[in-house]
């Protein structure tokens, strides 16, 4: 265990369990603080792990990262959404039980990108399944189209999840993902016609604006300046510096067609 750590891993305690004066906030919250500032966002309670948004990338997610975490104990390795993902594949496999992780948080607490990243683990891991990758293509190629038609811009959070989401990811003998279910709720409709002010709609009508072709708008009697549509701007803010519409728009058609959508339906 210690030859796998680095002495910028032990900064601070890597477990809430072992913290001396485990009954005081203070001391958890400086802990916390301790290792945040060492770019270290992830520290255990037990099995749960606990993780402050750097709201930027730290470039710990790569290929490398994910063998690092791969059938590896637990704490022998520093805290890591990767080692929580492995942690309960390997209870799959050996266990032949169903396994399940809540990821729960206030808003921009980081629950869709760790979401994301849990599904990237599994898809770049897992064995592939007989009839080739179009199942973790699926379940990759999901999000963006679930994030479009379901998240927005609020004032805490650039991309707020606007709707609850259970996912069942369903593995074969072999431990291949070779199939899943997406339970969408609680989705805020109000949010269509009213935003407060610094807050945006769904990202898809903004998407649909600034990234569909000519054709599609002119047939769709569209215009592609939202500041047409009242709906789209009563928070006064259309357009956000950290979003690119029109790429994400060329995300969204190509997801769509991945997950099987066909021309008809996306029209």
């Amino acid at each position: 265990m210690e030859s796998a750590l680095t002495a910028r891993d032990r900064v601070g305690v890597q477990d809430f369990v072992l913290l001396e004066n485990f009954t005081s906030e203070a001391a958890f919250i400086e802990n916390l603080r301790r290792r945040f500032r060492e770019n270290l966002i992830y520290t255990y309670i037990g099995p749960v792990l606990v993780s402050v948004n750097p709201y930027r990338d730290l470039q710990i997610y790569s290929r490398q990262h994910m063998e690092r975490y791969r059938g590896v104990s637990f704490y022998e390795v520093p805290p890591h959404l990767f080692a929580v993902a492995d942690t309960v594949y390997r209870a799959l496999r050996t266990e032949r039980r169903d396994q399940a992780v809540m990821i729960s948080g206030e808003s921009g607490a980081g629950k869709t990108e760790a979401t994301k990243r849990l599904l990237q683990f599994y898809a770049e891991t897992c064995p592939a399944p007989e009839r080739g990758g179009a199942v973790r293509d699926r379940l990759l190629q999901s999000n963006p189209v679930l994030e479009a038609f379901g998240n927005a811009k609020t004032l805490r959070n650039d991309n707020s999840s606007r709707f609850g989401k259970y996912m069942d990811v369903q593995f074969d003998f072999k431990g291949a993902p070779v199939g899943g279910h997406i339970l969408s709720y609680l989705l805020e409709k109000s949010r269509v016609v009213h935003q407060n002010h610094g807050e945006r709609n769904f990202h898809i009508f903004y998407q649909l604006l600034e990234g569909g072709e000519e054709e599609t708008l002119r047939r769709l009697g569209l215009e592609r300046n939202p500041q047409s549509y009242l709906y789209l701007v009563k928070g006064q803010c259309a357009k956000v510096s950290s979003i690119n519409d029109k790429s994400d728009w060329k995300v969204v058609r190509k997801a769509l067609t991945v997950i099987d959508f066909t021309e008809d339906e996306v029209e």
